[in-house]
């Protein structure tokens, strides 16, 4: 593990190691085999990751899980550098045959929650029989939405981080700690 790393134009130091990280994603996924133990291969989990930077904790997650789940994904988008747009852009747009199916969203980060908002309306559109929100990270300070969070695995502050599949300008999703901006 560096201290620090640098991407593009930006310094970053160490913020969660990824020991720490491999703990939380842990006690998440026992506590989704608990809630999904009732899950069966007629009626499996649809495992709706988001790409691109909840890849890393999807796959984490389909390593510990061990109830029957069918993976798909879709694309949102509402960050360019180091600050969110506002607005949701559809870049991958959710799987067909979705009504009546038990999704569970795997998601990086929340933090305002435009895009987990986007998302669950768009489920919902589609007639899904429950929607459950599991995010490796949660900035607690800056999410104001009604979605719930069914599964946090860490809640961290508001700043700029990149590493385990989070990016700054499409660099750095490929490191295995988490960094923080050194500002």
């Amino acid at each position: 593990m560096e201290n620090k790393i640098h991407l593009h134009d930006k310094s970053f130091k160490i913020f969660i190691p990824n020991e720490d990280i491999e703990k939380a994603i842990d006690a998440v996924a026992a506590r989704l085999n608990q809630d999904y133990a009732s899950s069966t291969d007629e009626d499996p989990v649809i495992l709706l990751c988001t790409l691109n930077g909840a890849v890393i904790f999807a796959a984490e997650l389909l390593k510990r899980v061990n109830f029957p789940l069918v993976l798909k994904a879709c694309k949102l988008s509402s960050y360019e550098g180091t600050s969110t747009t506002g607005v949701v852009k559809t870049e991958i747009p959710l799987p067909d045959n979705l009504e009546g199916k038990k999704v569970l969203i795997v998601e990086d980060i929340v933090d305002t929650g435009g895009t987990i908002v986007a998302l669950t309306e768009q489920l919902k559109a589609k007639k899904v029989a429950d929607v459950r929100v599991c995010t490796l990270l949660l900035k607690k300070d800056v999410y104001k939405k009604d979605v719930k969070l069914d599964y946090v695995a860490m809640e961290i502050p508001n700043r700029f981080i990149v590493g385990f599949g989070l990016d700054y300008d499409e660099l750095g999703r490929n490191i295995k700690d988490i960094y923080v901006l050194d500002e």
